[in-house]
């Protein structure tokens, strides 16, 4: 059974993904593999966006590489068409590994753009996180060490981004009958507990095969 987790930026998503494997659940990180495919693409990925890119050691400068598409439809579909292929191949491997070893167990996806993976429309579920827009703001602001300008532009940017509802999707973004969780991942100390209760009634729902979503 294969499970997505993804989540807006900042809302703990990689958190949670934590929290799942703690409790023994496989977890593949999807956007570590976007930046070992850059890695692997690099030729291809300068061809495309200049030698401006690279770093003194010969690798991609990420950070610039990331500004060089924000904001820019064309060129982040350009980035997207070298990266997600590669991407996709490691996840379906990823997850053919997981049915070998586990047979009818459970594996999650954690993937900020869970709807652009080939896997999408296979999830038996998906787990949403959220948190409160200035929450996600001052985490930005302590993780990413940007200006404030830049996180308030990335955060306003994810307006188009799927509003995952408890029991709800967009549907011309998704046509399976993928069961939808939402977490809400406020961070403040009072919701710990909550948020580990709410991701172990979420597991006993899908582990168990209870239908409906909650």
């Amino acid at each position: 059974m294969i499970v997505g987790l993804t989540g807006l930026y900042c809302a703990g998503k990689n958190h949670v993904g934590r929290l799942l494997e703690k409790r023994g659940v496989p977890v593949l990180d999807a956007d570590k593999l976007g930046h070992d495919i850059i890695n692997r693409e690099t030729e291809a990925i300068v061809r495309r966006f200049g030698n401006e890119i690279l770093e003194a050691d010969g690798t991609i400068n990420r950070k610039l590489l990331g500004k060089l598409v924000f904001g820019r439809p064309e060129e982040l579909a350009g980035l997207e068409a070298i990266v997600h292929p590669g991407v996709n191949r490691l996840i379906e491997e990823w997850v053919s590994s997981q049915e070998e070893t586990q047979g009818a167990g459970i594996c999650v996806i954690n993937a900020a753009l869970l709807q652009k993976s080939s896997i999408y429309h296979k999830l038996a579920a998906i787990i949403a996180v959220n948190a409160p827009f200035p929450v996600r703001f001052f985490r930005a602001l302590k993780r990413d060490n940007r200006p404030p300008w830049e996180v308030v532009k990335r955060l306003l940017s994810q307006r188009g981004f799927p509003r995952y509802k408890t029991g709800k999707i967009h549907p011309q973004l998704f046509s399976g009958s993928a069961d939808i969780y939402t977490i809400q991942n406020s961070g403040f100390p009072c919701s710990a507990r909550a948020l580990e209760k709410r991701i172990e009634a979420i597991l006993a729902r899908v582990m168990y095969g209870k239908s409906g979503n909650d």
